[in-house]
């Protein structure tokens, strides 16, 4: 069995005070991706670097306490890619590829557009070059694995207020159809989705800070493990853990039919 866990932390530092790494040693997973680590690579401690039992890589932003994406894995991969090529996005620490024989995971972070237009239109820019870099991928034939904050809602069912949301970012017209392009034209597959169809409220990922939406279970989600077919296919059990909270994203665990 393969246990893969994606998390958003929101600050490395932060989630590793709020008991991330204790957490973590009792959860048996072989591949943890990580996202918005919000530090540079000078200041990660040992433990956040090695944590026992684990290797670790990680995709620093150029701008400090920003974006950021790591990966941790029991077994060393074969090959570590950083970035996508495009300067602008990978200066943003988005994407760590790595590769364990004809399997690839990936630890992705979108860009959010919800602060302003501007960073809207960086998603925006973001998603054109990374539709035809997700055709590549699926054009090599391996078994892929992109794990991470997709930050957008596919479909109404997953978030709360979906109705009152349709402007903003994360739920827009133009970002749902390009999700729908990912999985309809190029057929990778929403692990979770395809396990729990119907799952709602227990299948958010993400809580705003603002008034009481945690509380609430006022949640989005936007975290996913999106996958090519044949792993898909090897999906046992998928989990989001709200037991206790590291961040303003919970972490997401899927269970799959393979071995390293």
């Amino acid at each position: 069995m393969l246990r893969i866990t994606s998390l958003n932390l929101n600050g490395v530092r932060s989630a590793a005070n709020k008991g991330f790494y204790d957490w973590l040693a009792q959860q048996r997973a072989d591949i943890v991706c990580l996202q918005e680590l919000k530090a540079q690579r000078g200041d990660l401690t040992d433990a956040v670097l090695r944590p026992a039992g684990y290797h670790g890589w990680f995709h620093c932003a150029e701008k400090k306490g920003y974006s950021g994406v790591g990966l941790y894995a029991r077994t060393p991969p074969e090959r570590v890619v950083e970035g996508v090529g495009n300067a602008e996005f990978d200066a943003e620490g988005r994407y760590l590829r790595a590769d364990w024989g004809t399997l690839s995971v990936i630890s992705l972070y979108l860009p959010s557009g919800s602060s302003s237009p501007e960073r809207q239109e960086a998603k925006f820019r973001f998603m054109d070059v990374f539709l035809p870099h997700l055709a590549a991928l699926r054009a090599e034939g391996r078994e892929i694995v992109l794990c991470g904050d997709w930050n957008i809602a596919h479909k109404e069912i997953d978030l709360k207020n979906w109705k009152s949301n349709q402007k903003n970012s994360g739920f827009l017209p133009e970002e749902r159809a390009w999700l729908t392009r990912v999985f309809d034209d190029q057929g990778w597959v929403d692990v979770y989705r395809r396990l729990h169809p119907e799952a709602a409220g227990d299948a958010y990922t993400w809580w705003s800070n603002r008034g009481q939406a945690w509380a609430k279970n006022v949640g989005w989600r936007i975290d996913y493990h999106v996958a090519s077919p044949g792993i898909a296919a090897k999906a046992l059990r998928a989990g989001v853990f709200k037991e206790r909270r590291f961040s303003d994203h919970a972490p997401l665990t899927v269970d799959y039919d393979w071995n390293l």
